[in-house]
């Protein structure tokens, strides 16, 4: 039988048992506990740190509204942060909608104003005076999430309604109609974008390279709304912490003007101009690095602006590009890029382009005018120019005629791609209640997240070039007439007003940023 005896410790032990034994312990055991309680969120910590906390929350899985679901917050501790997976956009031609995982914030419940989150803060700062500042830093970022998710909630209910007219209130417009991926969402998306959105515009750089741009010609939209940006009617915040997004305000255009040397094979020069300039606001700024630039925007209608951002990979691939040169077989995205209305504006202004005769007197079944740039204008006035009398193409209008005359007076108007798929004849056939026929390779409409283009305008593929005065006859009277009136409501949408209108093109293109933005959620 085995004895035990009583242990016999020295006297110098017994005194310090418990520093000997139960402090070892518990150092041993609360590490133990610590990881089998959050173990979970630390390894998405660490396995997602690359990212710096960029997350797609799947608002625009297509370039329409209304595959929207279901939305659900879940709050969880404020200072337990996972970051979040590195973003695989999704296709544009899925319909499926990401799911919806937890919010790693505490959104104001109800009942708690964003005072009383302050007055927390402040309470958590005099408590504890080394963590006040992240924590207060951190709040910001979270109370900016937090507007965003409330909004991607809204637009998601109003995207169950699934109706052609909306059913919110509103005293200027009310959208509604086929022309619409689903009118109800749109409506709501733009009024939680008019209450909530916010842009921060870099002062860094100076003019006329940077903070400025034409306002007349074909690059008109660029200058357009880095103008109206810099005048901060709309939109603009002077406070970075609370802004949604950050615009990168240079002209690529006025690089070509001022940098490129004529006759030169290359645009590196621009190119390092746009690296520079990201290294300095990433450099005096913390927005950029902690997003990797994918709350970030640039704007660009000249042909080269999406070469211009592959110097600098993080803007080519995460931020936000508004392009007049939307190709998607050259990088364009349609899920986190936008695509840019091309408008020629030769005087400054819209004024004797909008408009035309009724759809009885149009004689014209289609029409183009413009010279051989690219192959598919060689193709279509090879296959058109001077050979029907109801197609009319020419390289150069005869002496006489009118080209915005012959818009008017035309039912359809061709909008073939030139050197770049952008053409503004598109914006010039609306403006002229023209039905545009559209006849490109991997070019995407502008506003085709909300617009449904085939309800008012017509895609020809480059290889029915040949076939065209065929597709446009087998569009019956009826139905020409419906696109006729599509095309006279989406037109305010177009429009450029000084200053801006509600719906019009300029708010239309902040719309259109607004909704990338509600497609990612950023952490610190």
């Amino acid at each position: 039988m085995w004895c035990l005896k009583k242990l016999q410790l020295p006297s110098f032990l017994s005194s310090n048992l418990v520093l000997l034994v139960f402090i070892p312990l518990v150092l041993v055991l609360v590490p133990i506990l610590a990881c089998t309680l959050l173990g979970s969120s630390f390894v998405s910590s660490f396995s997602s740190s690359s990212w710096n906390g960029i997350k797609p929350v799947g608002i625009l899985t297509s370039y329409s509204l209304r595959s929207l679901g279901s939305y659900e917050e879940q709050d969880e501790n404020l200072q337990i942060v996972a970051l979040a997976e590195p973003p695989s956009f999704t296709s544009p031609f899925n319909n499926s909608l990401v799911a919806e995982d937890a919010i790693p914030h505490h959104p104001p419940q109800e009942g708690e104003s964003e005072t009383e989150k302050d007055e927390i803060s402040n309470e958590e700062e005099h408590g504890n005076n080394a963590t006040a500042g992240v924590l207060k830093m951190y709040s910001r970022l979270e109370r900016v999430e937090a507007i965003l998710a409330k909004s991607r909630s809204s637009i998601r209910e109003a995207a169950r309604n699934g109706s052609m007219i909306s059913n919110h209130q509103d005293p200027d417009y009310v959208p509604q109609g086929p022309m619409y991926h689903n009118a109800n969402s749109f409506h709501r998306s733009y009024l939680e974008m008019e209450k909530s959105f916010k842009a921060y515009v870099y002062e860094e750089g100076e003019p006329p390279i940077f903070h400025n741009g034409p306002c007349r010609s074909i690059y008109s939209t660029e200058g357009r709304f880095i103008h109206e940006m810099e005048k901060g009617n709309f939109y603009r915040t002077e406070d970075p912490d609370e802004a949604m997004v950050y615009f990168l305000p240079f002209s690529v255009v006025v690089m070509v003007h001022y940098l490129y040397v004529p006759g030169a094979h290359d645009m590196h020069t621009i190119g390092t101009t746009v690296a520079d300039y990201v290294k300095v606001i990433s450099s005096r700024h913390t927005f950029w690095n902690r997003s990797l630039g994918a709350d970030h925007f640039m704007l660009s209608c000249h042909d080269w602006g999406p070469h211009s951002t592959s110097y600098v990979p993080h803007l080519f691939n995460n931020s936000i590009r508004v392009l007049c040169n939307a190709n998607t077989s050259e990088g364009f995205n349609p899920i986190k890029d936008v695509s840019l209305p091309e408008i020629h504006l030769k005087t400054g202004d819209i004024k004797g382009l909008v408009g035309g005769p009724s759809p009885s007197t149009r004689s014209i079944l289609a029409f183009f005018a413009g010279g051989l740039h690219g192959n598919i204008r060689h193709h279509l006035l090879e296959q058109w120019k001077g050979k029907d009398e109801e197609v009319l193409v020419y390289e150069k209008l005869p002496r006489g005629k009118s080209y915005e005359s012959m818009l008017k007076n035309s039912k359809f108007c061709l909008c073939p791609s030139g050197y770049e798929v952008a053409s503004p004849r598109i914006v010039e056939a609306i403006y002229a209640e023209c039905i545009p026929v559209l006849i490109s390779d991997s070019y995407v409409p502008p506003f085709s997240d909300v617009l449904n283009w085939k309800s008012f305008s017509v895609t020809v593929a480059v290889k029915d070039i040949p076939n065209i005065k065929k597709i446009l006859m087998s569009i019956s009277q009826s139905q020409y007439l419906r696109m006729h009136r599509r095309v006279k409501q989406v037109q305010r949408h177009f429009m450029i007003n000084g200053p801006p209108k509600r719906f019009d093109l300029f708010h239309m293109i902040v719309h259109s940023i607004w909704l990338r933005r509600l497609n990612i959620r950023v952490h610190e």
